[in-house]
């Protein structure tokens, strides 16, 4: 079995089908899925999702591109975190690709999410694009012993994918992982131990190959394991086995729905 470990349902181009996605999904084996929060005042859309489907899971957060929206305090976000299906705090973290200039309130933003985790001993789901020191180095300054989480959608090096391992975290490649001209990424991934490794979607984003230009659901995380069984030379139901593994090894509380 899979398991989509970062999408977003709540979407308009996914959530309008819903019932088609859930129907796919068990067609091609894919028995859970983490549904990623991005703004507070959309967080009810993922928990009805949660709370209506057994197989579908919350996350509390924001989003480190958003600007100038409600800005959730450590409270708020440990406070939503006790909710049964809410089971990580994100999705946060550093994007200093998209935006420029001074970026303190992304920071800041960061920090208080790590603090939530701290407080509420739930993984953190981490966005990180062209930000790779600040990243690791809020990290290591605000995680207190036994918080841990995941890079999401990774693109970044093989350093910095190790680092990260050497805090406890695991390592989530989405559809870019199948793209031709991801060549550095398939390299790390084919380093990367498959016990630190998690697969997701991102969707309704990042569609793999072969659906390039079609819609993305859950249903089709299966062409990212198929991509890491072609790449570390294993079969495929070791690469489905292990990360659903390392799913309910990271997202504990999906062990009660399980």
């Amino acid at each position: 079995m899979y398991i989509d470990s970062h999408c977003h349902l709540n979407f308009p181009e996914l959530r309008e089908n819903i019932d088609a996605i859930l129907n796919q999904m068990q067609t091609n084996k894919v028995t859970h899925a983490l549904c990623v929060s991005v703004e507070m005042d959309k967080f009810h859309e993922i928990d009805s999702l949660s709370q209506t489907h057994d197989n579908l899971f919350a996350s509390i957060g924001v989003h480190p591109d958003y600007e100038d929206i409600i800005e959730p305090s450590v409270e708020e976000l440990v406070e939503i975190a006790k909710k049964d299906k809410v089971v990580a705090i994100g999705e946060t973290g550093l994007d200093y690709f998209r935006l420029k200039g001074d970026l303190e309130w992304q920071r800041e933003r960061f920090r208080k999410h790590i603090q939530a985790a701290n407080e509420s001993g739930l993984p953190l789901i981490i966005h990180t694009r062209e930000a790779r020191e600040d990243t690791i180095k809020i990290l290591k300054e605000e995680l207190k012993p036994g918080t841990r989480g995941v890079l999401h959608c990774f693109t970044e090096t093989y350093e910095m994918a190790v680092q990260a391992i050497e805090l406890d975290f695991f390592i989530s490649f989405s559809g870019i992982l199948t793209f031709k001209n991801a060549q550095d990424l398939k390299e790390t991934a084919k380093r990367l131990p498959l016990e630190r490794m998690l697969i997701e979607t991102d969707s309704p984003y990042l569609t793999p190959v072969p659906y390039r230009g079609k819609a993305n659901d859950p249903s089709k995380v299966i062409h990212i394991a198929e991509e890491i069984s072609r790449l570390k030379d294993i079969p495929i139901e070791t690469v489905a086995k292990v990360t659903t593994e390392n799913f309910f090894n990271l997202f504990e509380k999906c062990r009660n729905f399980s």
